[in-house]
């Protein structure tokens, strides 16, 4: 009986064994290596730059080098009369850029999320300058501004304009020129990632709103403008951003000029650091961009409830 007993008695069930932290990590550890390569990329420039904005440091007069502490800041401030004037042009240029590029693109994105025969090739050509880098975007627009053999050729051909006159090199026209290329290739940008947000709008939304008899504006103003409103948000803070640090298209079309009116606060750091090799005034300018940039990206997220509810 005993025997019966011992041989009836249900098995002790086994250990749990804990779970290996292994299988966990394992993410982590793949992916450490690409993490660390851009920590040093990013983390050592932007540590270097806050480093020499506190220094005087100019390679062709080492005998000036040395630790200024704020004196840097304090000339930015009190003694530079062009910083005034390119962070004034600098935010001229995004503001209308920006909301250039926004409306075209909107109204792209718009047109190209229709049904229509072509629609293919239509959303190849419109998203194709895209592609296309700054400095290329730039030289094709310096031929087509070409006094010789570009547009105001042919418009002097028509009775339009004078022979020789170049848009890039007069005050008056320089920056509505300026303002076109760019629009050229930023435009896209828009396009793009409105359409793609466009695309996720059900259709039952207009179908019912039809029914209720709103008009075409109205499903725009109530449906399509509130459901695109992070995407709008997010896409102006990219593109303005982009477009204050915008360097070489102005650089390669205009060089800033003539007489610097279409210099911005980014250029005007490139022309100080690598035309004037003062890398110590360079390296505070681009902290007090830096700085205003995180401010004012900040404030217009927090205006703009960023991924709030709509009313």
């Amino acid at each position: 009986m005993a025997q019966a007993a011992a041989v009836a008695k249900p098995p002790t069930p086994p250990r749990r064994r804990r779970a290996s932290a292994t299988p966990r990590r394992l993410p982590y550890l793949l992916i450490a290596p690409a993490a660390l390569l851009m920590l040093g990329f990013i983390a050592y420039p932007v540590i270097s730059v806050f480093y020499y904005s506190l220094q005087n440091y100019n390679p062709t007069k080492p005998w000036r080098n040395g630790y200024a502490g704020f004196d840097n800041f304090v000339h930015i401030f009190t003694e530079d009369p062009l910083f005034w004037d390119t962070l004034v042009f600098s935010a001229k240029w995004v503001f209308v850029e920006v909301g250039l590029q926004l409306m075209f693109g909107l109204a792209l994105a718009l047109i190209v999320n229709q049904t229509f025969v072509g629609r293919a090739l239509g959303r190849a050509l419109v998203f194709s300058p895209w592609a296309v880098s700054g400095v290329l975007t730039s030289a094709i627009w310096v031929l087509l501004f070409n006094s010789q053999t570009g547009i105001t050729r042919y418009l002097a051909d028509m009775g339009i304009g004078d022979y020789g006159t170049s848009w890039l090199s007069d005050t008056s026209t320089v920056f509505p020129a300026a303002i076109v290329a760019d629009l050229w290739r930023g435009v896209p940008f828009f396009a793009i990632l409105i359409l793609a947000d466009l695309q996720s709008v059900s259709k039952d939304l207009y179908e019912a709103a039809e029914v209720d008899g709103a008009s075409r504006f109205k499903q725009f103003l109530h449906i399509t403008l509130p459901h695109l409103k992070d995407a709008i948000i997010l896409s102006t803070l990219l593109r303005a951003v982009w477009e204050f640090n915008n360097v070489d298209l102005l650089y390669t079309l205009t060089g800033g000029g003539p007489a610097g009116v279409t210099t911005t606060l980014p250029l005007y750091i490139a022309n100080t650091s690598v035309d004037a090799h003062n890398f110590g005034y360079a390296s505070a300018l681009t902290t007090v961009a830096f700085v205003i940039l995180l401010f004012c990206s900040m404030v217009y997220l927090r205006l703009s409830k960023f991924g709030g509810e709509s009313k």
